[in-house]
């Protein structure tokens, strides 16, 4: 597991982390939002232009240098995780996620919905989440 971003309905930028990354090259904080938010631009257009019944973007990227997986939330909040190529099980690590994010951000008395996600609790649970797992 490389990389988690949390992005909303908006496409703006809520969190992201990087996990066990030697070679992490310091992206800078705008190179992230832009990033984040080009990905939420590509799955609306994908959803549009996608055929069959599921329009719901782009779910799986796989490349030769990584894997990248989404999870849209019903409340439309985007959890994408980057991770080595062939990594299995990263929607299942997103659906966990989702439920960490439910419970120590959204019930939160001191966060407000669409800002920049700054919660201990979920930081710590997520952080138990990866070195428990095989993410």
């Amino acid at each position: 597991m490389y990389t988690l971003y949390v992005v909303n309905k908006a496409g703006s930028l809520l969190y992201h982390s990087d996990f066990n990354r030697a070679d992490a090259r310091g992206m800078g904080a705008n190179e992230r939002i832009m990033l984040a938010s080009m990905f939420h631009s590509l799955s609306a257009i994908a959803g549009k232009l996608s055929p069959g019944a599921d329009r719901s973007g782009i779910h799986v990227l796989e490349a030769d240098t990584f894997r990248l997986q989404s999870y849209r939330a019903p409340t439309g909040v985007m959890f994408v995780a980057v991770g080595a190529p062939g990594q299995t099980n990263l929607d299942v690590f997103l659906r966990k996620v989702y439920e960490l994010y439910a419970d120590y951000v959204l019930k939160n008395p001191f966060y407000s919905l669409d800002m920049p996600i700054r919660c201990e609790l979920f930081d710590l649970h997520l952080n138990e989440l990866l070195q428990g797992s095989a993410f």
